[in-house]
């Protein structure tokens, strides 16, 4: 069972919600930022292309490797604890970018980063989890919670651009500071104490294993995106340490009485459906979200700023969506509104080949229904809480997190490497009138490069050819997307047993 010093009232309980959720926020609006600030970064402290790649990937790679762990230790030592102590590692660490002068102090920042965010981000889950007992109610607070986590995605890049037209990139950092100290004070005030009763020793040994498969597993993943190629021996010699490591964790996880992680969670068919969901959703999303963004930018020309506020409809419709799909589950079934997320997603990046010429008129109806698609995932965190002990809550928030990361990784390895080999492979930049081999070569590398020339060498052809073909791929790219949520779905609905109701625990 699990231990809770007090038993919240209703106004301590939504409180706590809006502490929780704020923290995702800053969470969220982070990784966003960062995507806006790299090249003001990158001509200031003048990185390499490697240390370039290591400053985006230090947060992920760090992030991945220690959910399971921190939720673990949280569980053991106290979930508020181990939750303030993040907040305040996550600000210390926005902070000391006023000290960081070179490329390696910025991933060792990053990579710090990514340990608060492994501290908070599990820890927000199943503190909802233990302060909200009543699964109807959790259920809105997910609702809350979920809602918040796509305003932040959305906001990111907007905030970015007013940041970056007034300050330097460093701004992308200490913005975190202020909302950082303000939930550290809130949440000593306002959050009670949790801990799992006689939770078992700590597995140390599974610790290890469990960082080193997934720091493996998700540079891999990364290494094989990079290459653009299956055939990467570096992401191969990755991909096989991370099979092994992580199968003898989940080996070593069912052979303990008191595992690190208890996969048995996932024989509740209930809680796997969930985990697919999160998974497929954000594989798919992530990759269009990152694709569109590109398109507006260097294709229509769009400030950053005025990207952000283009793909506001996602983050409108994720919102009402997130509000909205409680209610609705219990309208209908927890089964019809996952699996419906899931295929209205799917319509969203079909819909980006099937609006016919690409233009953002055509794109607002695919972005708000990617964006309701999103939303709908607030069924599947109540899912995995409603079908999960107690005690067993730092276990589930953590894989959900999980979930999302590797579906967020992989979505931008697989879908960006696809986007990537159909521009390459349709482009026949040598066909463009003035171009010699040497530069047609480069141009078709990606589309920056082709822009980065034709700007340099005044050829409005070679930027006009470059953009038909990113904008061709990138709609491609939307129908494989498309396709593979609809399939994502018809496994979700098959897997969910008929009668889940997220308005009740299971035991």
């Amino acid at each position: 069972m699990t231990a809770v010093t007090a038993g919240p009232s209703f106004a301590r309980r939504w409180a706590s919600a809006a502490v929780l959720s704020i923290s995702l926020l800053v969470i969220t609006v982070d990784l966003t930022i960062l995507n806006i600030a790299i090249p003001d970064l990158a001509a200031d402290i003048r990185p390499s292309a490697a240390q370039q790649l290591w400053i985006i990937d230090a947060y992920s790679l760090v992030l991945a490797g220690l959910l399971v762990s921190t939720a673990s230790l949280g569980d053991r030592f106290g979930r508020k604890k181990m939750l303030l102590l993040g907040y305040a590692v996550f600000g210390i660490a926005s902070a000391l970018v006023l000290v960081a002068d070179s490329p390696g102090q910025v991933i060792a920042l990053r990579a710090l980063l990514g340990v608060g965010g492994a501290m908070i981000m599990p820890t927000t889950l199943s503190l909802l989890r233990v302060i909200f007992t009543d699964p109807a109610e959790r259920a809105k607070a997910l609702g809350l919670w979920a809602a918040v986590a796509g305003v932040g995605a959305a906001v990111g890049p907007i905030a970015g651009g007013v940041l970056l037209e007034h300050f330097s990139w460093r701004a992308a950092f200490l913005v975190n500071v202020p909302f950082m100290a303000a939930v550290l004070i809130a949440g000593l005030a306002i959050l009670p104490e949790s801990t799992v009763d006689s939770p078992g020793r700590w597995d140390g040994f599974g610790a290890g294993m469990s960082i080193a498969g997934m720091v493996a597993l998700v540079w891999s993943i990364k290494r094989f995106a990079k290459d653009h190629t299956l055939a990467s021996a570096p992401a191969l010699i990755a991909l096989a340490v991370a099979v092994i490591v992580l199968a003898a964790f989940v080996f070593r996880s069912l052979r303990r009485s008191d595992p690190l992680l208890d996969v048995r969670l996932f024989r509740r068919r209930q809680f796997s459906a969930a985990i697919v969901a999160a998974l497929g959703v954000m594989f798919a999303m992530a990759a269009a979200l990152l694709l569109l963004a590109q398109w507006m930018q260097l294709v229509q020309g769009y400030e950053p700023i005025e990207t952000g506020v283009r793909l506001l409809p996602v983050a409108i419709t994720a919102t009402l969506a997130s509000i909205a799909a409680p209610w609705l589950a219990g309208v209908t079934s927890a089964r019809i509104v996952l699996s419906g997320g899931l295929v209205v997603a799917g319509i969203g990046m079909i819909l980006i080949d099937a609006s016919g010429p690409l233009n953002y008129a055509t794109l607002v109806a695919p972005l708000a229904f990617v964006g309701a698609g999103m939303g709908a995932m607030t069924v599947a965190s109540a899912m995995i809480m409603s079908g999960t002990p107690e005690e067993k809550a730092g276990n589930a928030a953590a894989l959900e997190e999980t979930s999302y990361d590797l579906g967020n990784v992989l979505g931008v390895a697989v879908l960006g490497s696809v986007a990537a080999m159909l521009y390459t492979a349709d482009a026949d930049f040598g066909s463009v009138p003035g171009i010699d081999p040497a530069t047609a070569e480069a141009a078709g590398e990606s589309l920056g490069a082709a822009m980065a020339i034709a700007q340099q060498t005044g050829s409005g052809a070679l930027a006009e050819h470059a953009a038909a073909g990113f904008t061709a791929s990138l709609q491609t790219t939307g129908l494989v997307g498309g396709v593979l949520l609809l399939l994502v779905a018809a496994g979700v609905y098959a897997l969910t047993p008929k009668d889940t109701d997220i308005t009740q625990q299971a035991h």
